[in-house]
């Protein structure tokens, strides 16, 4: 199983698409947020019986410092270290890295990110088609190190929606419609029968989670 944590709010969520620029760190709230999902995954790791519930053995983050200031949290309270990981890397959002988010919905390609994001490129950067098909082999990676185990994954919104996309086999063009919250899990079961998602943008216990 893997659970995919969203990094805390920024100073700048919902305003600019910061991208992979350098330097963007936890707002006071995001900072909350962080110290809360660990509390929520260490109860997890508390009610583990070996079975249906297994305690995360790991915590692999995103190199940038939001997601890395995430995941210590989590990390120390799970007793293990912060594995970087650049598969799980924000996407490439070339020239329009620190645009604010209003300007570039004036764009006329902004309706083709939203609605056919399987066709569109970021100038100079990532089409969304590769972050997913990167996302999705992060997580092969990290699936194949631990196998029948539970490992913490801590991303960004995007890399994290195309992964739930993929795995419950929603088309690309779709995954725009899935809502992914600062410091939300969303939870995927890596069986011999493929992928199945059991939790999206939950801000609640996950002590029920467990893999049939």
């Amino acid at each position: 199983m893997v659970l995919l944590v969203r990094h805390g709010r920024t100073p700048t969520t919902g305003q600019v698409l910061p991208g992979r620029a350098p330097g963007l760190l936890l707002s006071d709230e995001g900072r909350a947020q962080a110290e809360a999902v660990a509390e929520r995954i260490g109860q997890l790791a508390d009610t583990a019986d070996g079975k249906g519930r297994r305690a995360p053995v790991a915590v692999y983050a995103s190199p940038l410092e939001r997601t890395q200031e995430t995941a210590k949290p989590i990390a120390r309270r799970l007793g293990v270290r912060v594995r970087s990981d650049r598969g799980l890397l924000e996407c490439d959002f070339g020239e329009w890295t620190g645009g604010k988010l209003a300007d570039l919905a004036k764009k006329p390609e902004w309706a083709t990110v939203q609605r056919n994001p399987s066709g569109f490129r970021f100038p100079s950067g990532e089409s969304f088609l590769e972050m997913q098909t990167r996302m999705a082999s992060a997580l092969a990676r990290l699936v194949e190190r631990h196998p029948g185990e539970t490992v913490v994954a801590v991303s960004h919104a995007d890399p994290i929606k195309a992964a739930v996309a993929q795995a419950a086999g929603t088309p690309l063009d779709l995954f725009q419609r899935l809502t992914v919250a600062p410091c939300s899990v969303s939870a995927l079961a890596y069986t011999g029968h493929g992928p199945f998602v059991l939790t999206v943008n939950s801000t609640d216990s996950l002590t029920a989670l467990a893999i049939a």
